[in-house]
């Protein structure tokens, strides 16, 4: 992989995964990684970078990659307030997105939310929506915005009681969603990963929105 490429939050599930599955295909030499705190995980020879987040911009632009993904996610019980929420998944993201920029990124892929909306009543969807909307101001060359529905996949340390609850019925729910409906079924957090995975072979440029099928479709 002659690009070099960047993953932001390589802590989460998703981000996680994407890392793991690039080292597993030899992908890694021009890999780097941005986190907040440690991991044991096995990086391969990835550059694993690890900074509060008030440097993050500054080791972005060190790194100069190619393909920036941001993989930066919250939930309000983790943040802690709604305040704390925005920093992350709004003003971090944005911030992220600048830097990539400036830093000459090509293409940046960001994960989001289904229903994510700047105009939406709802504070978490207004949220996601409002950092896609700063990430559009940014005129990537290309921008990919992935909006999963419900994941599903394993968050150690994590225990998050509605959404467990959500993901045992989601076999059932998910039978019952179809047509437009169909962005609201579960998706596993690996064929997320995944169709990151394959979107940073496109080369096509503009600015495109994946839900659930076609998450699942760039994984075919």
């Amino acid at each position: 992989m002659s690009e070099r490429v960047l993953i932001v939050g390589a802590t989460g599930l998703i981000g996680n995964l994407l890392a793991q599955r690039l080292i597993a295909e030899g992908r890694d030499k021009q890999l780097s990684l941005l986190m907040r705190r440690p991991m044991k995980d096995n990086y391969g020879v990835a550059t694993v970078h690890v900074a509060p987040t008030a440097r993050w911009p500054e080791i972005i632009a060190s790194i100069k990659a190619d393909r920036v993904i941001s993989c930066l996610g919250s939930t309000m019980k983790k943040a802690g307030s709604k305040q704390a929420f925005v920093a992350i998944d709004r003003d971090l993201v944005n911030a992220v997105g600048k830097a990539a920029k400036a830093a000459g990124a090509r293409q940046f892929i960001t994960v989001s939310s289904t229903m994510a909306n700047a105009d939406a009543s709802g504070f978490y969807l207004k949220t996601k929506g409002e950092a896609e909307q700063l990430l559009r101001a940014e005129d990537f060359d290309r921008l990919d915005i992935i909006r999963p529905g419900l994941l599903r996949g394993e968050r150690p340390g994590e225990v998050r009681i509605g959404e467990n609850l959500a993901l045992l019925i989601s076999p059932l729910i998910d039978r019952l969603l179809h047509g437009s409906l169909r962005r609201f079924r579960s998706i596993s957090a690996e064929t997320v990963a995944t169709a990151i995975a394959a979107l940073l072979s496109e080369q096509e440029s503009g600015t495109y929105i994946h839900e659930n099928d076609a998450i699942t479709k760039l994984t075919e």
